[in-house]
């Protein structure tokens, strides 16, 4: 897949670049990204949630009234969950989100995710971005010049940059990440993914590497 490198001004550099088929054109498997999905948002979550029992809530011990006699319920003592300020029957108690999925799923899910941004024509190649200082002004206008600004951008650089992540961080809809970093819903949740020059030659190294 043969893809135009662009500079910061949404011109064509007269380069190109090959991402491998082997990556960016195979058949994407929907199940696999539902479940890398799932796992990275059940991984967000805390599971700090907890409620108190009835041994656990202030109160007295002692029984309300006697058992039988009285021509009412029995109630045992004031934390019975049936009153106010008793205690919680059946409540969350803190517990892990945690799901386990292969690495072989985990990258095909990753692979499907971009396969299916190759099909969408969701993919640009851009020069490699270097500021001498954290400019946000500027990036902001490459974001216009490559017709990006109105969507929800995904920048894979090949290592971090202090001035391009400083650069991008208060742009809405912008996320950068490294491509070491990079998940399955980050790529899902863009709208556009943006990869480096340098980001996308090392995919095909990669590939190559594999293949040798």
């Amino acid at each position: 897949m043969q893809v135009d490198i662009l500079n910061i001004k949404g011109q064509k550099t007269g380069r190109t670049v090959e991402l491998p088929e082997e990556i960016f054109g195979i058949e994407p498997n929907d199940h696999v990204i539902y479940l890398a999905v799932k796992q990275y948002l059940a991984a967000q979550r805390q599971g700090t949630h907890k409620v108190k029992t009835r041994a656990e809530v202030k109160g007295a011990s002692r029984k309300l009234h006697k058992q039988k006699g009285t021509g009412g319920s029995r109630k045992g003592n004031i934390r019975n969950p049936l009153y106010k300020g008793g205690g919680t029957i059946f409540g969350p108690k803190p517990h892990a989100y945690d799901i386990k999925l292969n690495r072989k799923v985990k990258d095909l899910a990753k692979m499907s995710a971009l396969a299916y941004k190759a099909k969408a024509n969701a993919i640009v190649v851009v020069e490699d971005i270097k500021l001498d200082a954290p400019k946000t002004k500027d990036f902001a206008g490459a974001l216009k010049a490559l017709s990006i600004n109105d969507k929800k951008s995904l920048f894979v650089l090949p290592e971090y940059t202090d001035n391009v992540y400083l650069s991008l961080r208060n742009i809405p809809g912008v996320e950068g990440v490294t491509l070491s970093d990079i998940n399955t819903y980050d790529i899902v949740n863009a709208d556009v993914l943006v990869l480096s020059e340098t980001t996308a030659k090392i995919f095909s190294e990669d590939e190559a590497e594999v293949n040798a």
